[in-house]
């Protein structure tokens, strides 16, 4: 009987701690998400512990994990979570990234949402080597028609449903 209080206290403290550091890796598991007079929807981000922009959202109503990078042109993921949404890749190419020249494939994304933010046909880039494969760059062919506000550590997008 103390054994197994033991190894569910320790259970318990295990689950604690990878919960505890889930959240300080994504902050932004549920969005604070408003709606303002004129329609506009504005999503509240939070900076996490490295300085990024981690939220949770869904292409495709699959949910996934979303970096905010306005220097990537599109939308970027993995060849393994392509694969898992089922989407139709273009042509192979080539494209210049943040480590060097790698193996792209154009797609198109019928619905990516943030928050309350929701884009159709969005243009993406599958990309074979992510480093991390259920991590999707949410760059700017989702973010370019939105307003985007950075005060100290929160990032405000602003816009219209589309």
């Amino acid at each position: 009987m103390l054994l197994g209080g033991w190894i569910s206290g320790l259970a318990l403290l295990v689950f604690g701690f990878q919960y505890w550091l889930d959240g300080q890796h994504n902050p932004n598991a549920q969005p604070l998400t408003s709606r303002e007079a004129d329609g506009t929807v504005a999503v509240v981000l939070y900076r996490n512990r490295a300085g990024h922009y981690v939220a949770s959202g869904t292409i495709n109503g699959m949910p996934v994990r979303f970096l905010v990078d306005t220097g990537a042109t599109d939308v970027a993921l993995s060849l393994k979570l392509a694969q898992q949404l089922n989407v139709r890749l273009g042509p192979e190419g080539s494209s210049r990234t943040a480590n060097g020249i790698t193996r792209t494939w154009p797609t198109r994304l019928a619905r990516v949402e943030l928050g309350g933010l929701v884009a159709h046909n969005v243009r993406a880039s599958v990309l074979p080597n992510m480093p991390d494969e259920d991590e999707v760059l949410l760059g700017m062919s989702f973010l370019k028609p939105l307003e985007l506000i950075q005060r100290g550590d929160t990032l405000t997008l602003r816009g219209f449903l589309r």
